[in-house]
């Protein structure tokens, strides 16, 4: 039988595969999320912001150059010397987020009560070289526009779904049997512009960018994720298209569902697609 993806098919006995973004698109708006899984709508995609993939890149390649040797110098710093990058043969199949549904060796697990294949892609995971225990780690960029910046942190409305993805990481690593830690750490890099002149390098071809590094502990609560599965799997099988959310959106989490705002202007407006 061909991959169970996209929209779904209740024929098709094969695991039904839903990302962690999918999950997070669930619990955002479940209208929204029944009519793209169970009616096959497409919405708009999101552009890709190919300056966060890159610092994803970098980071990666930092703490792969300590991978399973100890501790990189940025955990010595926030003292976190008793870590080290974790190594492991499937480490390279874990990041790779488009590709979870393919096999067990990548960062996914069949969940049995809803026949969900459940995955999507790590930054890193960092393993405590005396218990042995794994922490889930993520690597986040922003650039604070601010005249004054401050300091990051995992405050606002809209991170909220960081702490999410964090939680769902954590439970699909336990479910394929590894040993968790609910510390969870989030190493954030973020462009500077105050007190600093210019980015243009003597070379006239480069330039460069000052980034400030952080680190945020999260302590992460993943008994929520499988009753997430269960309620999205629920909403994939109902005959009718539930409400849209009425809250959530927004930088304070108080607007509705823009799809919603934008079909009931339609309605309004008498226009019929």
């Amino acid at each position: 039988m061909p991959r169970h993806r996209g929209t779904f098919n209740p024929e098709n006995p094969e695991p039904y595969e839903l990302s962690r973004g999918k999950i997070e698109n669930f619990i955002k708006c479940p209208a929204c999320f029944w009519l793209e899984r169970a009616k096959g709508v497409k919405f708009p995609s999101i552009p890709k912001f190919n300056l966060n993939t890159n610092t994803d890149t970098l980071l990666k390649r930092d703490f792969d150059k300590y991978r399973g040797k100890g501790p990189h110098p940025f955990m010595n710093a926030n003292g976190l010397d008793h870590l080290q990058p974790f190594d492991h043969p499937d480490k390279y199949y874990w990041e790779r987020s488009l590709h979870f549904g393919m096999n067990d060796s990548h960062f996914s697990v069949v969940h049995e009560k809803t026949n969900i294949r459940f995955g999507g892609g790590l930054d890193d995971v960092w393993e405590d070289m005396d218990s042995g225990k794994l922490h889930i780690v993520d690597y986040k960029s922003t650039a604070n526009l601010s005249a004054d910046p401050k300091p990051v942190s995992l405050e606002g409305h809209w991170k909220n779904s960081y702490k999410r993805q964090m939680d769902m990481y954590q439970w699909v690593l336990r479910a394929k049997g590894y040993e968790v830690d609910d510390t969870g750490y989030f190493v954030y890099v973020d462009g500077q512009h105050k007190d600093i002149e210019g980015m243009l390098d003597e070379d006239s071809e480069k330039a460069t960018m000052i980034f400030n590094t952080s680190l945020i502990v999260y302590e992460g609560d993943d008994s929520w994720v499988e009753q997430a599965l269960i309620d999205a799997k629920s909403c994939i099988l109902n005959s009718e298209c539930p409400e849209h959310a009425q809250t959530g959106f927004g930088m304070k989490g108080e607007d509705p569902c823009e799809y919603s705002t934008l079909f009931e202007g339609m309605k309004d407006n008498g226009i019929n697609i």
